[in-house]
């Protein structure tokens, strides 16, 4: 595979990077979600958080990358409705991977729970303290979370189909092999 097919190694850093803040984010938050109240769950919902402002400042960088990076072209064969679903699907997953974040940091403001980056360094809240509107983000955030799984499913789904069914190198362009990486 020539490197003109492969997307550059910060783009492959950061996409890997994300991917497992976000299989770690979301079995957490679902996780955490039941747990009756206690030191240990207000702990983990922390961790929770730390990890969405971590992902929107990686998914940051990573459109930033995007947009002055142009990325390894689809296959000049692949069917126009292909083009037109993964164009889509990518789109719709930057933007869940950016409402995600914004919509916990949204819910904890308004459920007057701050943000504190790490344990050091407290977010500012982005609205004031309003228990109905917290209850409204908490419904968008999981909403939003949910579809992002489904999206995510997709996305995998169709790199699997792609690499093994039609025999495309779709996982070695983002960087799934043992050859010299450019």
């Amino acid at each position: 595979m020539t490197s003109a097919m492969r997307y550059s190694t910060p783009a492959i850093v950061l996409h890997w990077l994300v991917a497992l803040l976000i299989f770690v984010a979301f079995p957490l938050g679902v996780y955490m979600h039941e747990l009756p109240l206690s030191p240990g769950k207000l702990k983990l919902y922390s961790y929770h958080k730390w990890i969405g402002i971590t992902l929107l400042m990686l998914v940051a960088l990573r459109v930033t990358w995007r947009l002055t990076h142009t990325p390894p072209p689809l296959p000049a064969d692949m069917a126009a409705w292909q083009r037109r679903a993964s164009q889509a699907v990518h789109g719709l997953l930057y933007l869940l991977m950016i409402a995600i974040p914004l919509s916990g940091w949204l819910m904890s403001s308004a459920k007057g729970f701050p943000t504190v980056w790490f344990g050091v360094l407290p977010l500012p809240d982005l609205v004031e303290k309003n228990r109905e509107l917290g209850d409204f983000l908490a419904g968008v955030h999981q909403a939003l979370n949910f579809t992002l799984l489904a999206l995510v499913i997709m996305h995998v789904g169709a790199a699997l189909q792609h690499h093994f069914i039609e025999r495309r190198p779709f996982l070695q362009r983002m960087g799934w092999n043992k050859k010299e990486r450019t």
